[in-house]
């Protein structure tokens, strides 16, 4: 397999509305970013995923772009974000840019054409139906908005104010292809590309993802845009299968270098259930077999993985399946080791490294998020008990992740001065910042450190074949072995202790969260214990 710099990375993702307050408005912007790069550089990563930043009206934080060649005003302008390529690129740190183009927002140029002229070649550039099927938007309700000037329905997979392009035009691809240049000619490394797996959509049947022209898309954008560039892309598939995933990111289709899967996030979700009914304990087993398939079936050379807990779409990782209290610290080093420490490019999602948890939202009017109020809104109107519907989304919801980055214990965590924030600063700040991280040797923060700089500088990382182990249900025991080397990575993934033979002797302690002589010497695992060692 020819080798990338991006197989040897670890990725971090800022939320831009929520990192760094340099203008004290409440909202995180460029400058913010700029003056947290050195931090950044310590922790080590190679590159950031920026979500959007482009110019938007805000209906869904972004995610609804009104022209891919500007900024924010809230975030900045072009010349802010040329610095931050700049002083970015000076600390070796690449800038993937969020590429959303299943959908602009009803403020763009174009739809703003298709809208008031139907004669227009723009009103192609969108999806227009006489009449509407029983398509559903992902935030709730029919994905069909009736435009009354028309008397046409246009298709929304989002929000109305989100409406779908039209892959099938070829004179909008190309517009697409022209953007992306675009912006590769201002140097960025790559593109996370959101919700791709829909570009390839047949309305009239129905089909929302992996659609039968999907893959003839992607050829043709890798042919016209970063094909002819080192760049890290990266798709958000929600319905892929390994399989599926080496057709996105096998080196041979020439499409991208990896794609971000889901499967192991439907274990928050109640079987069968909308998302939003999750479960109260995690199926250690049924992740173990989730992540070995996915290990094991993406061979090296004809696909690549990509490996994360969080981002911001999710509730934080802690609050859902470790330790908020006792165990905080140790189970969240223990997650960051039986992540990273498995074969593809590690995300780490901002405030993950000093182990950020879930906001304590205690009423519905307190949540911001356009997914979260418009299923509490349908909730209620079905006549819905209202806590239990703030029950779910408060362990659920976007917000969770969304919440200001906390950097000491002054007023807002060190976010911002303003009298008011976005959204409100986790009380638990005063103990849960990076200040407190930085000073305490023993931290999460410098475990995630210290596989940051093992990714760098260990081949065994990229190239060791995995191997689950049959243990205790709650076990988590794996190797990565080569013809030279043999790597043992054990992780007790609940707060009981339990049992554990460690049979082989080992030469190394690679990194770990306890006392690997104690664990040999009692077979047991102790609560959150966590452990690499080579033995071969």
């Amino acid at each position: 397999m020819k080798k990338h710099w991006w197989h040897k990375a670890t990725i971090y993702q800022i939320y831009p509305r929520s990192f760094m307050d340099s203008n004290n408005d409440g909202i995180g912007d460029l400058r913010g970013i700029i003056s947290k790069l050195d931090y950044l550089e310590k922790l080590g990563i190679n590159a950031i995923w920026l979500s959007p930043v482009y110019q938007s009206p805000m209906d869904d934080n972004g995610y609804d772009i009104s022209d891919y060649r500007a900024i924010a005003d809230i975030f900045g302008n072009m010349d802010d974000m040329e610095e931050l390529l700049d002083e970015a690129k000076k600390r070796d740190i690449r800038i993937i840019m969020d590429l959303v183009v299943n959908h602009t927002s009803d403020e763009h140029a174009w739809f703003i054409e298709a809208r008031d002229n139907q004669a227009s070649p723009k009103r192609d550039y969108y999806i227009w139906r006489k009449e509407k099927n029983g398509l559903e938007s992902t935030f709730s309700g029919s994905a069909w908005e009736y435009d009354e000037d028309s008397g046409e329905y246009y298709l929304h997979l989002f929000s109305k104010k989100q409406p779908d392009l039209n892959w099938e035009n070829e004179d909008l691809r190309h517009e697409i292809y022209d953007m992306m240049n675009f912006w590769i000619d201002k140097g960025i490394g790559g593109f996370r590309m959101d919700v791709i797996d829909l570009l390839g959509k047949v309305p009239d049947k129905e089909i929302k993802e992996n659609g039968p022209m999907l893959h003839t898309y992607l050829k043709e954008m890798n042919k016209n845009t970063f094909g002819k560039h080192d760049l890290l892309t990266v798709g958000e598939t929600w319905g892929a299968s390994p399989e599926i995933a080496k057709k996105y990111s096998n080196p041979d289709n020439e499409e991208l270098s990896m794609v971000f899967q889901f499967e192991h996030i439907g274990l928050q979700h109640k079987e069968g259930m909308a998302k939003w009914f999750y479960e109260k304990d995690l199926d250690v087993s049924k992740l173990k077999e989730i992540f070995a398939k996915w290990q094991t079936e993406l061979e090296l050379g004809k696909g690549w993985n990509s490996l994360f807990w969080e981002n911001h779409d999710l509730p934080r990782v802690l609050s859902l399946w470790a330790d908020v209290d006792e165990y905080r610290e140790k189970s969240a080093k223990a997650l960051a080791i039986l992540l990273h420490l498995m074969r593809g490019t590690p995300y780490i999602y901002q405030g993950e490294e000093i182990g950020m948890t879930n906001y304590p939202f205690k009423d519905l009017a307190e949540f911001e998020d356009i997914e979260s109020i418009n299923y509490a809104k349908e909730c209620l109107e079905k006549g819905e008990d209202e806590e239990e519907i703030l029950d779910r989304i408060s362990v659920i919801g976007r917000d969770n992740a969304r919440t200001p980055m906390q950097w000491d214990d002054s007023k807002n965590s060190g976010f911002s001065k303003a009298d008011k924030t976005w959204l409100p600063v986790n009380p638990n700040y005063k103990e849960i910042n990076v200040e407190e991280a930085l000073k305490d040797p023993d931290s999460i923060f410098y475990t995630y450190q210290k596989l940051v700089d093992l990714r760098k500088k260990k081949d065994w990382l990229v190239d060791a074949d995995f191997k689950l182990l049959e243990t205790d249900e709650k076990v988590f025991a794996y190797t990565r072995e080569t013809d030279l080397e043999k790597y043992l990575i054990v992780v007790n993934f609940s707060g009981e202790s339990q049992d554990f033979d460690l049979e082989e002797d080992y030469t190394d302690i690679v990194i770990s969260n306890t006392d690997v002589k104690e664990v040999k010497n009692s077979g047991k695992l102790k609560a959150w214990d966590a452990f690499c060692v080579k033995i071969k």
